[in-house]
């Protein structure tokens, strides 16, 4: 009998809340204006969070979570071209480059490292049935695959014979199986890459990289990649440590300084790329040995090369962490112009309540007389601030979820909507409500039903 009067009294207050909000519409929108846009503010910022977090986590995937990247940084002529000065002659050392040696000295000296992974890039064409295709053959060795988180789909990966004996084999991406072999597999197949025939022996699974990846990362599609022997490579295409005869002077380092005529000045060549090697991924055993790694092997490197700082380190985790905290220091942005706009939502709430119990004075004064209790008029306006911050809510999250796909579609940045959020919102305009409805209705609850009745 209990459970039956209270559920009536909740549906005769919810009923008369819906008369007031309605009779008082445009009122009404106006105070919940600030809930709308606090929690559309809310909707959007978690959909960015969750869309960054997922792109963080899947970039980490790209770059491996325990990998140092050194990459070389090439001799280059000087931005017109120029030869030195006449009687200026380069005093910096000469230095090897980065090559297949620093990989074994690496491997032999940092008990740290896991795996090594070398790589050097060709850009060249594959030819099938007449056509040429453009096409990145990279020498790698089984390591690769490891640093890089890729799996074989179809196939095997190299033997032991193949990275020995030099072997005319090839692994794929499944961009180039579908564009070379389409609706057929390209295992045991024979492709030409520029003036060299290689047999497919195994095809990458396809991994998702996206452009924006590609461009924060540094990394390439590896789905549209030949990759071979790193032995292989050297052996068949290219070995830029082979140089010609030409008579030089090593002593301007990183340069070619060739003598002039009758012992006149010298000029300044530079030596190009001179690296035998045009990446090289190194793995260690636990994130926590990241940094201590990356400078011994900056030591070892330099000193391998001479005292020559032709090489660049990077770690790719900690440059996604800055980019994770930058996104974060964004998302507490957002949060407190969300939690500002809720506020504003709320006081609006309870200055129209107020306003509203003023208004209805008489009104609170004959429910009074006629039996109401104070917690019934306490539930009654507090019925009615719950139902305007619920209303507003509902709009705010049709508006956040709008502002999300329109974000996304606009910007590019990713957003991926909760069911957690809409929650969220749910619970945070109901809280409002209730907060800021509180001080309204006691005002409201306590009036003298006599004096309320008598006032004009």
């Amino acid at each position: 009998m209990i459970d039956k009067i209270l559920l009536e009294k909740i549906i005769s207050n919810i009923q008369e809340a819906i008369r007031v909000v309605i009779i008082n519409k445009v009122r009404t929108f106006l105070t919940a204006l600030g809930i709308i846009f606090g929690v559309a503010a809310v909707i959007t910022m978690l959909s960015i969070g969750n869309g960054a977090e997922k792109e963080i986590l899947s970039q980490l995937e790209l770059v491996g979570v325990n990998n140092i990247v050194v990459t070389p940084i090439p001799d280059e002529e000087d931005e017109n071209g120029s030869e030195e000065d006449e009687g200026v002659q380069e005093t910096t050392r000469f230095s090897k480059g980065l090559d297949l040696l620093d990989v074994n000295s690496i491997a032999q000296n940092i008990p740290t490292v896991r795996a090594i992974s070398p790589e050097i890039i060709l850009e060249t064409y594959v030819i099938k049935k007449g056509r040429q295709n453009s096409v990145k053959l990279i020498g790698v060795t089984n390591s690769f695959f490891k640093t890089s988180n890729i799996h074989i789909g179809k196939g095997n990966l190299f033997s032991k014979e193949h990275t020995k004996n030099a072997a005319a084999v090839c692994i794929i991406g499944e961009k180039v199986e579908k564009k070379l072999f389409p609706g057929e597999s390209a295992v045991g197949k024979q492709i030409k890459v520029k003036d060299v025939w290689l047999k497919v022996i195994g095809i990458i699974e396809e991994k998702l990289i996206s452009d924006k990846a590609q461009e924060n990362l540094g990394i390439r599609d590896l789905n549209q990649d030949i990759y071979i022997p790193v032995k292989t490579f050297l052996t068949r295409y290219k070995d830029r440590k082979i140089i010609s005869d030409v008579p030089i002077d090593y002593s301007g380092g990183g340069v070619i300084i060739v003598s002039g005529a009758n012992n006149g000045p010298k000029k300044r060549i530079p030596r190009g790329n001179y690296h035998q090697l045009d990446r090289l991924t190194v793995q260690v055993n636990n994130s926590n040995e990241l940094k201590a790694t990356a400078e011994v092997l900056s030591k070892l490197l330099k000193r391998k090369h001479n005292d020559v700082l032709d090489f660049e380190i990077t770690i790719p985790i900690h440059l996604l962490k800055q980019q994770q905290k930058t996104k974060q220091i964004f998302n507490i942005v957002l949060s407190v112009i969300a939690g500002i706009s809720l506020l504003i939502g709320g006081i609006g709430i309870m200055n129209i309540m107020l306003a509203s119990v003023l208004e209805r004075t008489k009104e609170i004064g004959i429910m009074r007389a006629i039996g109401a209790t104070k917690q019934d008029v306490i539930l009654q306006f507090l019925s009615e601030s719950v139902l305007i911050s619920l209303a507003g809510g509902i709009i705010g999250i049709i508006l956040g979820i709008i502002a999300s796909y329109a974000l996304e579609f606009t910007t590019g940045i990713e957003t991926i909507l909760s069911l957690n959020s809409i929650i969220l919102s749910f619970f945070v305009a109901t809280l409002i409500g209730l907060l800021f409805g509180v001080l309204p209705a006691k005002s409201a609850a306590n009036k003298n039903p006599i004096e309320a009745i008598r006032r004009e």
